[in-house]
């Protein structure tokens, strides 16, 4: 039974040759959430498709832009509807839709802005050199917002609508997630972790290491040097990215 609150939240699942999981998460998300929107960023494969088949309404990208390039596709697409929350997971099965009432459920209760899934509170089944640059990265991270981020580059988060100025103006990279923490955490909004689970697969990393690593970088030096002043949150204008709707 989908909770109440569940009818305020859309899911957003940024997609890239994920046939093989896709309709799997996204059959095990319509279980918690009515509506999930999933952006297929220009596969190769039947993606969009399958993801289509199992419920979700499917965007695809002309040319692949990136994993926040295409969160920021379908958050401009959610705001059109009534949505308090927006829900963002991965679509290769990484995470668990079955913990998406810990999230409706912090949420509820604090009211937080940003709610991110925190991996590290038990990280047996991570991969020891992803937990290490988990760390550094999160201490990293956390250092430049000064306060501390116990898992800073978990893509499972929810977000309020009070948080669209921030998502819009993050990364269009990997290094969404990062600059999304950086954003929030300059511009005064509140920040929260819920512990999940950690799921790997023997699945080839989305990253593309020199050019995903250089936004990283770019991102961190950016904030390091300018940074963002304090703004009041303003009503958006929503246009802009080409995309064709599968659904």
């Amino acid at each position: 039974m989908i909770e109440p609150i569940a009818d305020t939240v859309c899911a957003i699942i940024p997609a890239h040759e994920e046939e093989r999981f896709i309709a799997e998460v996204v059959r095990a998300v319509r279980a918690h959430v009515t509506r999930v929107i999933v952006v297929d960023d220009h596969s190769q494969d039947k993606t969009g498709l399958a993801a289509a088949t199992a419920g979700a309404s499917v965007i695809r990208h002309p040319q692949r832009l990136g994993k926040g390039a295409a969160i920021k596709t379908g958050l401009r697409r959610a705001a059109a509807g009534n949505y308090e929350y927006f829900l963002f997971l991965d679509g290769d099965g990484q995470h668990d839709p079955s913990e998406i009432p810990k999230f409706v459920d912090r949420v509820s209760q604090s009211k937080t802005d940003l709610l991110v899934g925190n991996r590290m509170s038990n990280p047996v089944t991570m991969p020891w050199v992803r937990r290490l640059t988990n760390r550094f990265m999160s201490w990293q991270i956390g250092n430049l917002c000064r306060r501390k981020l116990p898992d800073s580059q978990c893509g499972y988060r929810m977000a309020s609508r009070r948080l669209l100025s921030v998502l819009l103006r993050s990364s269009d990279g990997f290094a969404f997630e990062t600059e999304c923490l950086l954003l929030a955490a300059r511009d005064g909004y509140s920040i929260d972790f819920v512990p999940i689970r950690s799921i790997y697969r023997a699945e080839q990393s989305k990253i593309r290491p020199a050019r995903d690593t250089l936004g990283y970088f770019q991102v961190l030096w950016k904030h390091f040097r300018q940074p963002v002043p304090v703004e009041p949150v303003q009503a958006l204008s929503f246009g802009g990215t080409e995309v064709s709707d599968q659904g």
